[in-house]
């Protein structure tokens, strides 16, 4: 990005809001009943939507105009993109657009079935096996997403005769998948092992008890208390889950996630589970566990059986992308050496990064208005960052969240922090 050293602000507009087309003029307004379609719920987000749009400030569904990476074209310009979770940089890599290519030719577009039936390709088995060899596991299956993922295992295993104890910061899908499953749900503060252990000493009837923890919080970019969870684990004969949609790729000296950061053996943890659309640049959702579990989810897990199968295109992405990255674990490095340095920066000019140590850093400027505003002034000077508000996070938590990737350099890197002193100033 040539004008990484000059950050000038210009005007650049926004599309975005104009998805809508002319829903949100001035005069409208709405008067959600619980007796519609859509009640008192959809409200705000109705009116937030339409006060962003009325500014020229909606955040979100900005339609890329080309493959993502560092830069990316918006708008009919280039742009920073620094809310990628291309971890690794790997979008666009000729090895992996080839296999991806060469996948179409030889099975087409679809598998035309679920993995149960007719949807199950050669190919899908050498992938999970490869994913279960990154991960130290004796198996892995995978899904069509990381949401998918992490529904088919906890609603495929537990149930009402079971209790979870999560952590309140977990992913939405771990939340949503403990709900629909209709096992007992202890949620504890985040982080914190001896809240754990007050969930595990309260009076239960359960049959089972599963813990729940993200390896990196998407949120907050943090990394979780894996000894400690493993230590009450075997205490307290529980099972444990690790979600490792930000970790893999992200921690570890090879990137095998959470596990190899702590130097902790894989097979302390009953579950692991992961997004393949991060890290490695496909699609689709993983769980890495022993193959009594994972013959079991094949036969019983619904969004294995009832879901159609991952194409061919996606399954040859993830098998050269794990190659890939045993190749050059470099990447792993300069991943860490960007979110180290971009985070220290930010907090020099005096923001608030919260509790990140990874590649996700979060600026909390806590107000949605100006978390919106301050996104869409980045736009001007040429720089994507996503704003996070209620409901992902807690209310007066509004952030901008940044990601860094392996591809982004030390140019692209001042650019921002060039930028946001800049905007510190105003």
């Amino acid at each position: 990005m040539k004008e990484t050293n000059l950050a000038t602000e210009r005007t650049f507009p926004s599309s975005s809001g104009r998805m809508f087309g002319d829903y949100f003029t001035p005069a409208r307004s709405w008067d959600f009943k619980k007796t519609e379609l859509l009640d008192a719920r959809a409200r705000r987000i109705f009116e937030n939507t339409a006060l962003a749009c009325s500014v020229d400030a909606y955040p979100f569904h900005m339609p890329l105009q080309a493959k993502a990476g560092p830069c990316v074209t918006a708008d009919g310009h280039q742009m920073l993109m620094m809310s990628s979770y291309d971890y690794l940089g790997l979008i666009g890599d000729p090895r992996i657009d080839e296999a991806a290519i060469q996948a179409v030719l030889r099975y087409g577009t679809s598998t035309s079935g679920a993995r149960l039936l007719t949807g199950t390709l050669d190919i899908h088995r050498t992938m999970e096996a490869d994913l279960a060899a990154f991960k130290g596991t004796e198996d892995a299956l995978t899904f069509s997403s990381g949401y998918m993922a992490n529904l088919g295992v906890i609603y495929g295993l537990f149930g009402p005769a079971d209790r979870v104890i999560i952590d309140e910061l977990c992913h939405r899908s771990l939340h949503d998948a403990c709900r629909m499953s209709g096992v007992k749900v202890q949620r504890f503060r985040h982080n914190d092992p001896n809240s754990v252990r007050e969930e595990l000493q309260r009076e239960n009837t359960a049959n089972r008890t599963l813990i729940i923890s993200d390896g990196v919080f998407s949120m907050d970019g943090d990394i979780c208390c894996l000894p400690e969870l493993v230590a009450l684990k075997k205490e307290f004969g529980c099972f444990l889950l690790i979600d490792e949609a930000h970790a893999s790729g992200v921690l570890g000296a090879t990137g095998r996630g959470t596990d190899e950061h702590f130097g902790i053996a894989t097979d302390e943890v009953d579950i692991w589970t992961g997004s393949l659309a991060k890290s490695i640049p496909s699609n689709g959702g993983f769980v890495a566990v022993s193959q009594e579990v994972a013959i079991y989810l094949q036969h019983a897990s619904s969004p294995y059986i009832f879901s159609a199968a991952m194409t061919a295109s996606s399954v040859a992405a993830i098998s050269m992308g794990l190659s890939i990255l045993k190749e050059e674990p470099d990447r792993v490095a300069r991943l860490k050496w960007n979110g180290d340095f971009l985070r220290a920066g930010l907090q020099e000019l005096g923001y608030d990064t919260g509790l990140s140590e990874t590649a996700v850093i979060p600026v909390i400027l806590k107000d949605e208005a100006r978390t919106a505003l301050f996104a869409r002034k980045l736009r001007d000077f040429g720089i994507i960052a996503a704003p996070v508000m209620f409901p992902a996070v807690s209310q007066g938590l509004a952030r901008l969240r940044l990601c860094v990737t392996a591809a982004h350099t030390k140019e692209h890197l001042d650019f921002v922090l060039d930028v946001f002193r800049q905007m510190a100033s105003n």
